[in-house]
């Protein structure tokens, strides 16, 4: 068998897609399984339409030998390898870890509502025509992977079959050494506190509200600081908002890091948050589990699969700075609480492996 992997992000890009799709190519071979990868960072340079146009005829070109197409999104490069797929008469198979028209109608639309509402909500044109789209693709596929319980409810709602819905978590490979906290921190000349999230710099991760509650915690903890590690369009809006609230030298923003160094400022923090009020289901907290620093983030999307309040990591709702701020008080003052939560975060992992989504996926191809 050989499958043509269609991925919107590879490495040196980083990424969820980015690293499953790494894993995919590294293992499938070993499992009889051909791979090759058709990153969209080819054709990334060309100007829109054009660029999903070219990757069309590339998907083409490569995929004539192929037994299945395997896009990694519904839209920027799932459409195009859809379109080929049916061309060349090629078993499509799609991944879904999100809902890019959902995100495009918070950032470009202004819509407000959640993502549970925007599956059946009056849309303006743009959004309205990237659902039907990310929808289209989806029900032309012979089976649809979600990486989590939670997405496969969505995906349901975009008139998807139970029995065409595979759920299959992402991986956690095994970690490299990240250093040793204490050493960590005198390289960079750090003894304080330390607060990390990452993401993307977009609204609904919730960093405008982190800020916000750094504010009221230096009364206790003065030398802390809030890490933001990410890139986006949000950027310069929260660079401001820092200075605005006397902040602008206790909130690091570090942009896009590669992945050994994003991994190493996460070792050094002491908690990591994520605030975020859309996840499909989050890779970044079993790297930071696997890293060994606790953990407090929200009760949405697929978090509560991987996180199991007050065992290994602590949940709230989204923007409840009053109780994140209560968890993470509590994580910086009492050791014996954090390594407890640490424990049970390196145990949880295990049960993310890439041996067992590989294994899965195999299994899936197969049967296809």
């Amino acid at each position: 068998m050989k499958v043509l992997i269609a991925t919107g992000l590879y490495p040196p890009e980083v990424g969820g897609p980015a690293t499953y799709s790494k894993t995919l190519e590294t293992e499938l071979p070993r499992r009889g399984v051909q791979v090759l990868v058709l990153p969209f960072s080819r054709v990334r340079h060309l100007p829109k339409i054009i660029r999903h146009l070219r990757y069309f005829f590339l998907v083409l070109r490569e995929g004539k030998d192929v037994d299945v197409i395997y896009a990694q999104d519904p839209v920027s490069v799932g459409l195009p390898a859809l379109c080929a797929a049916r061309f060349l008469k090629k078993k499509f198979l799609l991944k879904v870890v999100g809902d890019y028209a959902w995100e495009q109608a918070v950032q470009r639309s202004g819509f407000a509502g959640t993502l549970e509402e925007f599956q059946y909500a009056s849309l303006p044109l743009v959004p309205r025509v990237l659902r039907f789209l990310e929808r289209y693709v989806a029900r032309h596929a012979v089976r649809v992977v979600v990486p989590s319980k939670y997405l496969g409810r969505i995906v349901g709602q975009w008139g998807i079959a139970k029995k065409d819905i595979s759920v299959i978590y992402n991986g956690m490979e095994e970690l490299a050494d990240t250093g040793n906290k204490p050493v960590l921190r005198g390289l960079v000349r750090f003894n304080g506190k330390l607060i990390v999230s990452i993401g993307r710099l977009v609204p609904w991760k919730g960093f405008r509200e982190l800020i916000g509650m750094l504010t009221g915690m230096k009364k206790d903890f003065p030398d802390i600081k809030l890490m933001i590690i990410g890139a986006g369009p949000d950027m310069a809006e929260l660079e401001e908002e820092a200075a605005h609230k006397d902040l602008a030298d206790d909130v690091i923003f570090t942009g896009a890091l590669p992945r050994d160094v994003l991994l190493r400022y996460v070792r050094l923090s002491d908690v990591f948050v994520l605030n975020t009020r859309y996840e499909g289901f989050s890779h970044q907290l079993l790297e930071v589990m696997a890293v060994g620093v606790p953990i407090v983030t929200t009760k949405i999307g697929g978090n509560s699969e991987a996180i199991e309040h007050e065992k290994n990591g602590f949940l709230v709702a989204p923007n409840d700075t009053a109780k994140i701020e209560g968890y993470v008080r509590a994580l910086l003052s009492d050791a014996a609480l954090r390594a407890r939560i640490v424990a049970a975060g390196k145990r949880k992992v295990k049960q993310f492996s890439d041996e067992r989504m590989v294994t899965e996926t195999v299994k899936l191809l197969v049967a296809l």
